[in-house]
């Protein structure tokens, strides 16, 4: 079974939805998730905030915050996640930003990446393992956040089904 028919499995076991905001990943998040056969009884949709503005105006990501760090930052994350959880109604929100390369953006180098998840009791944030950077080319990096993304998503709507959690 892929992570992604995990997601979905998991999610629609619990009874709750799903929305994801997607900057390096460009989509792949939910294409991955659109994949499983059922995956309309869970998903409300995906937003692809590729552009800074975008991730301030559709997702309402905080302008101070973006002019302090830009997007490539666990707290622009953070707010993605929050943003498409609200924007689409959804119980859990999952979010990607980062660097694919193959040159730097915001001050970050290719390969940093940092994914999302916001659901009805916490937000939670985790960054590319170790130094905070993925090796590889500009398709290694991408493959690599929405992997992290898919299985960060997983961890919450499971923990949030073992501590009871109903939408």
């Amino acid at each position: 079974m892929t992570r992604a028919a995990e997601v979905v499995r998991a999610a629609t076991l619990a009874g709750v939805t799903i929305a994801a905001a997607e900057s390096l990943t460009g989509g792949s998040v939910t294409d991955a998730l659109v994949g499983v056969p059922g995956a309309s009884a869970c998903l409300r949709g995906g937003v692809v905030a590729y552009a800074t503005e975008v991730k301030q105006t559709v997702l309402g990501v905080d302008a101070a915050l973006l002019g302090r760090h830009g997007a490539v930052h666990p707290d622009v994350a953070a707010q993605m996640a929050a943003g498409v959880r609200r924007v689409l109604g959804a119980d859990f929100g999952v979010a990607t930003t980062g660097v694919a390369g193959p040159d730097p953006q915001d001050g970050c180098r290719p390969g940093t990446v940092h994914v999302a998840v916001c659901g009805p009791t916490r937000t939670v944030v985790r960054s590319a393992e170790g130094t905070g950077h993925v090796a590889g080319d500009r398709a290694a990096v991408r493959r690599w956040a929405r992997d992290a993304a898919l299985l960060l998503l997983l961890d919450e709507v499971r923990a949030a089904a073992a501590e009871g959690l109903r939408p």
